[in-house]
């Protein structure tokens, strides 16, 4: 409900002494992984390209144009870090969080675009086979080098990916093996061509593409729908669901919804309580739901708790009933006439079932001089006097 999530301390720490993976922390090692990945990505693209161009190979400039274009979607994941790692502001009250997501759609579709760049290339060199070059050894050597270096940087951005569930750095990830897996082609195809089987690295090149533009398009898709609040997994909706159903007081829940921003989701839920309960129970068992999700669900940072006295999705609307003030005034005419409404203490109202159950407190000693109306008892009298209030369906009188 009304609070401040926005407190982070470096390095936190959670119940059990586990060391907590804070924002700031997160944003130095997705900061430290691409900095790493973008210094491999200018070496080997120079390196490729001077070397294609010194040896022969076709597929090795290319590969080189590869992994400068992996520079720039390092330079959008910079971007993105540093914009999305930002505590909420008033413009922007959830957070920056899908700053990652609109740039992992981008990445998504520049892993597209490598593939079909790929494939397209690849095609033309198989319909003319007289662009075929021959390379010597060094480009073998480059190319080896670049799938090795490559798969390593694959490797490393995954650990980090997976620890913060950021799919951006997955996307960048597999930017990085998109390379690799293309420096394999080059390799294959150097060695076919040295064997004289020009035709093959042809022929491996637009499978891998297709793999890279399959890819490519998981990632765009998954981030496009998290664009337009589609909620988490149903496996993980009913993980939420059963943990909310374990809290005491939660009779059932009805509006269940989820949505992600960035590695992180939103839940907001109607559940039921007890009609009865006072306020401040309500709201404990509200806090309780809570505190329990965002400590048993990952992903989870908060909760939106509506609490509902009876299930408002089949009950009466309670909508145009009068407010306090209003039905006060009703009652008080109506039992203007009834000698122990001087003493009533308190008046509970409990909005149900689309009318008002009242529930008055009088003192005892009422019950020990109630001498004015021998045949009806002081709840009668009342009920008979509230009979003509409509939005009235029930009188309750207790005594302390």
């Amino acid at each position: 409900m009304g609070h401040d999530h926005s407190h982070h301390h470096d390095p936190a720490v959670d119940d059990e002494g586990n060391v907590l993976l804070t924002s700031s922390q997160r944003y130095k090692d997705t900061i430290r992984v691409t900095l790493i990945g973008s210094v491999v990505d200018l070496l080997l693209g120079v390196s490729k390209i001077f070397v294609g161009f010194a040896a022969q190979s076709q597929a090795l400039i290319a590969d080189g144009v590869h992994s400068l274009s992996d520079l720039v979607t390092d330079v959008a994941v910079l971007y993105a870090a540093k914009h999305s790692h930002q505590e909420a502001d008033e413009d922007h009250p959830y957070g920056h969080g899908r700053i990652e997501t609109v740039v992992t759609v981008g990445l998504g579709i520049a892993l597209i675009g490598v593939a079909v760049g790929i494939m397209i290339d690849a095609t033309h060199r198989l319909f003319e086979p007289n662009t075929l070059m021959t390379p010597g050894v060094l480009a073998l050597v480059i190319a080896i080098i670049s799938v090795f270096s490559k798969e390593a940087i694959y490797q490393y951005t995954m650990v980090v990916a997976r620890r913060y569930r950021s799919n951006m750095l997955k996307a960048n990830a597999w930017h990085s093996r998109s390379d690799a897996i293309s420096s394999i082609i080059v390799v294959i195809g150097i060695i076919g061509s040295m064997a004289g089987l020009s035709y093959l690295d042809a022929i491996a090149a637009i499978g891998v593409g297709i793999m890279i533009a399959k890819i490519g398009w998981d990632l765009a898709w998954h981030s496009l729908k998290e664009l337009i609040d589609t909620g988490l997994e149903t496996d993980r909706v009913k993980e939420i669901e059963k943990s909310i159903l374990n809290v005491d007081g939660v009779t059932t829940l009805h509006i269940l919804r989820t949505r992600q921003i960035g590695a992180d989701a939103l839940v907001d839920v109607h559940i039921q309580v007890e009609p009865h309960i006072s306020v401040s129970e309500g709201h404990y068992i509200s806090e309780a739901v809570r505190a329990k999700l965002i400590k048993e669900i990952e992903e989870v940072i908060d909760v939106m708790v509506h609490i509902d006295p009876e299930d408002d999705e089949i009950a009466p609307q309670n909508t145009k009933l009068p407010l306090r003030y209003e039905i006060l005034k009703k009652i008080n005419l109506a039992w203007a006439d009834v000698e122990e409404a001087k003493k009533v203490e308190n008046i509970t109202l409990h909005y149900l079932q689309g009318k008002i159950q009242i529930e008055l407190l009088l003192p005892l000693a009422i019950l020990h001089n109630d001498q004015a109306d021998a045949d009806k008892t002081v709840e009668q009298r009342f009920k008979q006097a509230l009979a003509d209030v409509g939005e009235i369906s029930e009188i309750s009188v207790h005594y302390h």
